[in-house]
């Protein structure tokens, strides 16, 4: 019977952690706190965490610290969940050497919808003042934890290498390409922000939208679900 009485109650058990989890969702923007809008900035259906892959045809890219002309995605890496890590997450130290064949994992990334209301208003709660400009008529994805190394080089010639290399995914409809992708240079690393024209409408009925992109040798893809992306009764992308 007590055997039992466990197997029932960790289902219940689970749905309080989840709930714990997003609180947030069921109080005003205005009574968030610091906590919540970490939760949201990290950890949300609008902010993902995923593992790259790398392939040691691009090693060459890797070690010149570039994307290279013509590079292609080539196979896409599917990205795999990771925990829940800080905005700046610490990265650009572990990445693979040129060894071995084949792809190999490398640490996390971070994929935040920046132009999302929730996110908006977390950054502000949260006290992030170094928080991405983003225009009204576009989405935006920001990654975050790029090796800086990826990133070097002429930052116009990046930039139109990042936009061959992107694109949301929508099932049925053709694929989404970036109009512009800026290059930040902060301190604690580069963010890569990709601006999609809000011209062509994301709507509930998509379901599901895949990010894909390439930055150097890393690639990956991250599903975000839009029936978890509702607040406060809208869609907010």
């Amino acid at each position: 019977m007590f055997r039992r009485w466990n197997v029932l109650a960790l289902p219940a058990c689970i749905a309080l952690l989840i709930a714990g989890d997003q609180a947030w969702r069921d109080k005003r923007v205005a009574e968030w706190n610091e906590e919540d809008a970490r939760r949201v900035l990290d950890d949300s259906p609008w902010a993902k965490t995923v593992t790259p892959v790398t392939n040691r045809t691009n090693s060459g890219q890797r070690r010149n610290g570039g994307m290279g002309r013509g590079g292609g995605l080539g196979g896409i890496g599917i990205g795999i969940p990771g925990v829940g890590m800080g905005r700046r997450g610490g990265m650009g130290r572990g990445y693979p050497t040129d060894t071995g064949s084949g792809a190999a994992p490398v640490h996390t990334l971070t994929l935040r919808w920046e132009s999302a209301l929730p996110v908006r208003e977390a950054e502000l709660k949260a006290r992030e003042t170094n928080a991405p400009t983003v225009d009204d008529s576009h989405y935006a994805i920001a990654v975050y934890g790029v090796p800086g190394r990826m990133v070097s080089g002429g930052a116009q010639a990046l930039s139109n290498d990042l936009k061959k290399e992107a694109a949301i995914k929508r099932e049925g409809k053709k694929d989404l390409k970036p109009s512009s992708v800026e290059i930040l240079q902060r301190d604690d690393g580069p963010v890569i922000i990709y601006s999609f024209p809000r011209s062509t409408e994301i709507t509930p009925s998509d379901n599901k939208l895949e990010f894909r992109a390439q930055i150097g040798s890393l690639k990956f893809t991250q599903a975000f679900i839009l029936d978890e992306m509702v607040f406060q009764g809208h869609l907010e992308l």
